[in-house]
């Protein structure tokens, strides 16, 4: 079946930059087959868009979450990421089955209404008697119809041995790493236009030992799958590194092995200019989550200075108890805007803040061959945002009115040529009925916390 969309400014986010004022773009089955200025070429039993007053961008890339948290949304609001963690870690050990798919479709129904096609998913605490917490995730996700990358996080350094984390919520070395590799087994699809592609993501240096950093980068590099993990997030951090280790968190990162183009990393705020180059230089991402950032404390990622070394930049929206927002078109924003409060207003454009969102983040996901831009023999994952409503209209340039203007919900989403967003409306689950069950299982979450103590 072909698809057309037509009448539509066309932000290409191509090597070129390459935009068309009236565009259209041509999808036969789930890739892009024509792309252009003006009408479409003559075709026969396609279904057409109407793409007047529009703005077509590639469906934009999430590239750091923790769905589990959409249930725990609202703690500790006036925390740092520590003290927030210490709060909500005994909370955690009581996620079960239940409370993940509901978490999961509700932040992914999110993400999609934002406009993204594409996510990763970070999750490592894994209670006993939980069940496979991954795969009720990766089972969410191909309800709500959206590119799926999730990561089978860990945890293994406990409080007793010094971590942060209390030791119920921690997990053996030996079943983390069994774990990791069954998951590859089980859902990994490393073949073109995948829906479901699985990275290893040890936690963080306070919540993971070095032996498992070691031993997932084997792991991973032997199965040929991507890494990911957390780093830099905060003074806390880079104190504990050097008070445990005697380095900086990405000299203690690069003497495990884990600094290459196989690697993404969340955050990356305290961070230098050696350090950048060091990113730069190896092809290492970095996942930037401005809003969560700022939720916490944190601090602003040098953003422009990481774009400036050649380091691949994506988006996050982070978990939804740190981010409780929960979309990815906000980020867009936030990103831009705290580049420019640390270095001015030539810090960032909002085309090349677009980019974060889209190409770089595939970069960083490893499927910038597939996703991130609008090309020909690429997987057609499109978003369309109306422009011409009250919100957008009179702002002279699209892509300003997409990044600087109010945030837009997407009207239309196509992954791999399916609209699973249209006319504005989730196409593939029923909000309501996705928002009566994360409240339940939010609720029952509560209770058994409060029920605990």
């Amino acid at each position: 079946m072909r698809t057309v969309i037509e009448g539509c400014w066309v932000a290409t986010v191509d090597a070129a930059g390459t935009e068309y004022r009236d565009g259209h773009i041509v999808i036969e089955g789930e890739r892009i087959v024509a792309i252009g200025e003006g009408a479409a070429p003559d075709t026969l039993d396609a279904r057409r868009i109407d793409g007047r007053g529009r703005l077509a961008t590639p469906g934009l890339v999430n590239c750091h979450h923790h769905l589990y948290q959409w249930a725990t949304r609202g703690f500790a609001q006036q925390a740092t990421l520590f003290e927030w963690l210490v709060e909500l870690y005994p909370v955690w050990a009581l996620i079960d089955a239940e409370v993940c798919w509901a978490a999961a479709r509700a932040g992914l129904a999110a993400l999609v209404r934002s406009g993204c096609s594409a996510s990763t998913d970070h999750h490592y605490v894994f209670p006993r008697d939980a069940g496979d917490l991954l795969e009720v995730e990766i089972g969410a996700a191909a309800s709500v119809g959206l590119r799926f990358h999730p990561c089978r996080g860990s945890m293994d350094l406990g409080r007793s041995d010094g971590g942060l984390p209390p030791d119920e919520v921690v997990e053996d070395r030996d079943a983390i790493l069994a774990a990791s590799e069954a998951a590859i087994s089980r859902f990994h699809d490393p073949a073109p236009g995948a829906m479901v592609r699985i990275a290893l993501a040890p936690c963080s240096p306070f919540s993971v030992s070095g032996g498992l950093m070691i031993d997932a980068a084997e792991l991973a590099r032997r199965r040929g799958v991507r890494l990911h993990t957390h780093l830099a997030e905060t003074i806390d951090e880079e104190r504990f590194c050097q008070e445990r280790f005697g380095v900086r968190p990405v000299d203690y990162l690069e003497e495990l092995g884990w600094l290459g183009d196989d690697v993404w990393l969340a955050h990356c705020v305290h961070v230098n200019d050696a350090e950048i180059a060091r990113f730069g230089a190896t092809g290492t991402g970095v996942a930037h989550c401005p809003n969560s950032n700022a939720r916490l404390g944190a601090g602003i990622a040098p953003v422009a200075n990481m774009i400036g070394a050649g380091v691949p930049v994506g988006l996050g929206v982070d978990g939804g108890a740190s981010n409780e927002d929960g979309g990815l078109a906000s980020e867009i924003r936030a990103a831009l805007q705290f580049a420019r409060l640390t270095g001015g207003p030539h810090a960032l454009s909002a085309r090349q803040a677009l980019a974060c969102a889209t190409i770089d983040g595939a970069r960083c996901l490893g499927r910038d061959d597939e996703l991130g831009s609008l090309e020909v023999g690429k997987l057609a994952d499109v978003a369309l945002w109306r422009l011409d409503g009250l919100d957008g209209a009179g702002i002279a340039d699209p892509v300003a009115a997409l990044v600087f203007g109010a945030t837009q919900s997407v009207e239309v989403l196509l992954v791999g040529g399916r609209a699973i967003v249209e006319g504005g409306a989730l196409r593939t689950v029923d909000e309501a009925q996705v928002a009566a069950e994360i409240a339940r299982e939010s609720r029952r979450l509560v209770a058994k916390a409060e029920a605990r103590v």
